[in-house]
C-alpha cells in the first residue's frame, strides 16, 4: 500500500468560543491542567507521520495561541476569516506554496485526539480522496417541537467528527469550488460536492466536542470521583528468534536475535503500556490492540503507549513517573538506557526526569537466562491534573 509523503495537519482555534461564555476564548481555557488548544497539538506535533501544524488564530489571538503552545515544537499560525470555512481556506492557502501530499483538519474544540483515529485516517487516504472518524448513532431519534413526533431510523446514520483527512489537492479544489454564498456543514460535505468520495473510519468517544461552559464543569466533576494518584503494572515475555528485529523501548538494536511477535514485540512498551492501562482500569494491550486483528502485524509500538497515555489524558490524569526493569543476558542494555529514556519520554510527551530504564539478569537460569527470551516489567505511576 503506498505511502502519502508529507502530511500537514491543520487546528481550527480562530473562534470567540461565545456559547462558553466569558472573555476568554474556549480554545485557551485551561482543561486537565493544560489550555485546550494544547492537547490536540502536542498529538498532532508528536506524531511521525505529520510534518507541520497549522494552527488558525483569530485576530488579536497570538499572544494566547502562544502562551498555549509555550516549549512544544513552533507552530504556525495563521490568521482566520470570518466563518470556520473562510479560516480553513486561508490554512489550505497558506500550505500552496509546499504543497503537502495529504491533510488533517482538527477543530481546538475536540481536545483528546487518540493517535490510532490519525493512524486510521491516513490510511483510508492511500485509496480515498478523503476520510473522516465518525460513531453510529445508538440513541432514539424522533422529528417534532413540544410533541415528540415520528421517530427516525438511526441505522446508517453517523456523528461525524474531526480530524478530517483528506489528499491535500482535493481538498483545496473543493474549497475554491465551493459557492461563498453557502456555508458548509463540514470540509467533508465540501468535499463530496466537489466530487470526491469521503471514507469513514472508527470514531472515538474521546473526541467529544466542547462546546458549552456545561462541558468543562462535568469534566471536572467526572474527574472529583477518582483518587488523585493512581498505579499500574505490567509484565510481558517474547521470544527471541533469529531473523527478527530487537527492539526495546522503541529503540532498534543490532543483535544476534530479535524479538518475535504480532507486533514489534517491543516487550518493554508493551510491559509499560499495560502498567498505564492498569492504572486507569482499562484492561490490559491485548483489549485495546488485539493480535486477532491484521492491521497490528508488524506495528510500531510506539503507538500503542501513545494510545493508553492518550486514554489517561483524556480521563485527566498525567504521568508522574514510570520505571521499566528488562530482563535479559544479552544485549546490554546500559549503552542504550539514555536513548531508551528519550524516545520513551518523547513518545508519551513527558520530560525524560519521568522516566526510568534499567536491566537486570536472571544469573543465567530460566528462559531469560538461556537467551530464549526477554521479559520486561514496568510501573506507571499517574497524577490527577488539576485545571
Amino acid at each position: 500500500m503506498p505511502s502519502i509523503p508529507q502530511i500537514a495537519a491543520i487546528i481550527v482555534a480562530a473562534g470567540s468560543g461565545s456559547r462558553v461564555g466569558g472573555d476568554l476564548p474556549k480554545q485557551y481555557r485551561t482543561l486537565q491542567g493544560h489550555p485546550m488548544l494544547r492537547h490536540s497539538y502536542m498529538t498532532l506535533s508528536a506524531h511521525p507521520a505529520i510534518s507541520r501544524v497549522i494552527v488558525v488564530i483569530g485576530a488579536g489571538q497570538e499572544v494566547w495561541a502562544r502562551h498555549a503552545l509555550a516549549g512544544l515544537p513552533d507552530a504556525i499560525f495563521v490568521t482566520g476569516g470570518e466563518t470556520r470555512r473562510d479560516s480553513v481556506r486561508h490554512a489550505l492557502e497558506a500550505l500552496a506554496d509546499q504543497p503537502p501530499g495529504a491533510v488533517l483538519i482538527h477543530d481546538a474544540a475536540r481536545p483528546f485526539l487518540p493517535a490510532r483515529v490519525i493512524d486510521d485516517l491516513i490510511a483510508a487516504l492511500t485509496e480515498n480522496p478523503g476520510a473522516v472518524p465518525a460513531l453510529p448513532v445508538v440513541d432514539s431519534l424522533a422529528r417534532g417541537g413540544a410533541i415528540m413526533g415520528e421517530t427516525v431510523p438511526r441505522a446508517h446514520l453517523w456523528r461525524v467528527q474531526t480530524p478530517q483527512a483528506f489528499r491535500y489537492d482535493a481538498i483545496l479544489d473543493a474549497h475554491r469550488k465551493w459557492d461563498s454564498a453557502q456555508e458548509a456543514t463540514d470540509d467533508a460535505r465540501m468535499a463530496m460536492a466537489a466530487g470526491y468520495n469521503v471514507a469513514i473510519v472508527p470514531g472515538d468517544e474521546t473526541l467529544h466536542k466542547y462546546t458549552f461552559a456545561g462541558d468543562f464543569s462535568q469534566n471536572q466533576e467526572n474527574r472529583m470521583t477518582f483518587p488523585a494518584v493512581r498505579s499500574g503494572t505490567g509484565f510481558d515475555v517474547h521470544k527471541l528468534t533469529q531473523g527478527e528485529e530487537l527492539w526495546l523501548c522503541g529503540i532498534k538494536i543490532d543483535h544476534h536475535s530479535g524479538l518475535a511477535g504480532h507486533s514489534d514485540a517491543d516487550v518493554a512498551i508493551h510491559a509499560l503500556t499495560d502498567a498505564i492501562l492498569g492504572a486507569m482500569a482499562l484492561g490490559d494491550i491485548g483489549d485495546h490492540f488485539p493480535p486477532s486483528d491484521a492491521k497490528w502485524r508488524g506495528a510500531s509500538s510506539d503507538q500503542f503507549l501513545r494510545h493508553a497515555v492518550e486514554l489517561a489524558r483524556g480521563a485527566g490524569y498525567g504521568l508522574a513517573n514510570a520505571d521499566v526493569t528488562i530482563i535479559c543476558e544479552a544485549p546490554k542494555i546500559g549503552p542504550h538506557r539514555q536513548a531508551m529514556r528519550q524516545r520513551l519520554a518523547g513518545i508519551m510527551m513527558v520530560d525524560i526526569g519521568q522516566i526510568s530504564v534499567k536491566a537486570t539478569t536472571t544469573e543465567r537460569l530460566g528462559f531469560t537466562g538461556r537467551e530464549e527470551g526477554i521479559a520486561a516489567q514496568a510501573i506507571a505511576t499517574l497524577f490527577r491534573a488539576e485545571n
